[in-house]
């Protein structure tokens, strides 16, 4: 890309193109989101990335989590797998911002200077250029935040010790939040999707680090964000497991979406 900004690639096909018509469908999709009175900041979420007919509702159960961190999160490192370009290692792009139909996000660059010398992080624009698994996120997290910084960084061929690597340098405080984008099963039968998705679920609970990208399609990053969280004594809590035969789809052929926040306050009651 010569240019600075990375435009939106998928607006109009995986959420709504138009401003007004995005920000509405966003908040409706939080507002039936009723999550405990008493709720932990979390340091880390995964999330699913399809388009918001089918996994809108899941993710909303996440970024719900984030409200009352308006002001307060100022940075927030997005991984999720690459699905159109491949790339070896984690690859951030050379723009200083993503677009959405609700704005600008500018990259964090002066964070992602820091990771300059990791043999695993690349600059590699081809795979960000048409990628929906971090773009899909922006207008949520526009919406529930307000104004961040991001580091995105789009995840192929890596062990979880190179992406853990890649989290331990932007690990940050209270002001950083982590988000890894992934979707678990894909194209089973409906209750085997839900069986799967199951034992997928309880391994990210377990904090285990040998998900396969049968049980997700992000597992790279999961896997790598798991190791960060058993090194941080993170606990996890999943907030809400489905799939597209329970949203939008029919369950000849489903995809499966989790929800899962990590904290790290170990009294937090999972």
């Amino acid at each position: 890309m010569s240019i600075k900004i990375r435009p939106a690639a998928v607006a109009g096909l995986f959420y709504p193109a138009e401003a007004t018509l995005l920000a509405g469908q966003v908040q409706a999709l939080l507002e039936n989101v009723h999550p405990p009175e008493e709720i932990h900041a979390p340091k880390a979420l995964i999330v699913p990335h399809a388009g918001y007919i089918y996994s809108g509702a899941i993710a909303a159960s996440a970024y719900a989590r984030l409200r009352s961190l308006r002001g307060k999160v100022h940075r927030v490192v997005l991984l999720g797998p690459v699905h159109r370009v491949p790339v070896h290692g984690l690859a951030l792009p050379s723009v200083r911002a993503f677009a959405s139909p609700l704005g600008e996000v500018m990259l964090d660059m002066e964070a992602m200077a820091t990771l300059a010398d990791l043999p695993q992080v690349t600059v590699n624009d081809a795979c960000h250029a048409q990628e929906h698994a971090l773009e899909v996120h922006l207008p949520f997290l526009q919406s529930v935040l307000g104004e961040f910084k991001l580091i995105p960084l789009a995840v192929g061929d890596a062990s979880p010790a190179q992406v853990a690597e890649v989290l331990e340098r932007l690990w940050g405080g209270d002001e950083t939040l982590i988000m890894v984008s992934s979707d678990l099963s894909h194209y089973l039968p409906y209750t085997i999707a839900q069986q799967l998705d199951a034992t997928t679920a309880q391994a990210v609970l377990d904090l285990r680090t040998d998900l396969s990208h049968e049980q997700a399609c992000g597992a790279t990053p999961v896997n790598g964000l798991l190791l960060a969280a058993r090194n941080h004594g993170l606990q996890a809590e999943l907030l809400d497991l489905r799939n597209s035969g329970d949203t939008a789809g029919d369950k000849s052929r489903v995809v499966g979406y989790a929800a899962f926040a990590f904290y790290e306050d170990e009294d937090h009651d999972r």
